[in-house]
């Protein structure tokens, strides 16, 4: 159902970001939802709640590993190195 009328957002739509851990505050600020009339708020914040009592879906593992950084860009391998762009 469409919880936010001016932003046509659904309780589905906040669902899906509150599962991903996001907090109220940041899906009203990504969605826009109870930013214009604010009637919606008491509804979208009840979603929000009800999605974080039920436990995040998306669970993010601390590595056991340290990560090596690179010393400068030029030693990444993230991109291929581009021929206009070359060391000075």
């Amino acid at each position: 159902m469409i919880v936010c009328v001016c932003r046509r957002v659904s309780d589905r739509e906040i669902a899906r970001h509150a599962h991903a851990g996001m907090s109220f505050d940041e899906i009203q600020f990504e969605l826009g939802v109870a930013t214009q009339c604010g009637r919606c708020e008491g509804c979208a914040r009840d979603v929000v709640a009800q999605c974080s009592a039920s436990g995040a879906v998306a669970h993010i593992q601390n590595a056991t590993q340290p990560i090596q950084l690179a010393n400068n860009i030029l030693e990444s391998n993230a991109w291929p190195s581009s021929p206009f762009c070359s060391a000075a």
